[in-house]
Order: structure tokens, then sequence, then C-alpha cells
């Protein structure tokens, strides 16, 4: 299980410890991933994720799981959040169609 973020694409990062004496040995800086059940409102049902925190604030700031994949470009999503992304576009306008 690689540690990148599946809406935001945040992966780890590499950089140096530095000591007092200025010894560097190299180090990685890794995403705070968390799995969590976000909530579709189209699909009416909720969605298994491993996501950044970084990247549940943004969700949360847009308004939803539904508008941010709606504003998100897919190169940065991983595969399964591009495919609920085009479920929730295509059940979006089912529902226009028939209203």
């Amino acid at each position: 299980m690689s540690r990148i973020c599946e809406l935001t694409g945040k992966g780890r990062l590499v950089g140096n410890n530095v000591s007092h004496a200025n010894n560097k040995t190299k180090r990685t800086f890794l995403p705070n991933l968390q799995n969590v059940t976000l909530i579709s409102d189209t699909l009416q049902r909720g969605v298994k994720l491993r996501v950044s925190m970084s990247g549940l604030r943004s969700v949360e700031h847009v308004g939803g799981l539904d508008n941010w994949l709606l504003k998100a470009s897919d190169d940065e999503l991983s595969l399964k959040v591009r495919r609920l992304k085009r479920e929730i576009a295509k059940k979006q306008a089912e529902s226009a169609a028939a209203a």
C-alpha cells in the first residue's frame, strides 16, 4: 500500500536530518494519511478512502465529496476515485435529465 493520498495525490517527500555538527542524513516526510469513510450525497452511500488530513479539510471546505470531485482534475486522483467521479457525474446527469 503506497503512502499517497487518493484525493490530492500528496506523497512522501525526501529531505535531510541536520545535526548540530551540520551532518546530513537522508530522511522522509510522510503525509498524514487516515482511512476515512466519506459520504456521497449523489450516490447515497459511504466510500472508504485513504486521505491526507489536508485533503479532508479541503473536501469539507468545498462542501462535500461530490462538489470536490467535480472540481478536481483527474491527473492527481487515484483510479478508484476517478471511477467514483465518473459514477457521480453520470448519476447527476441522469437526475438532471429526469427533472
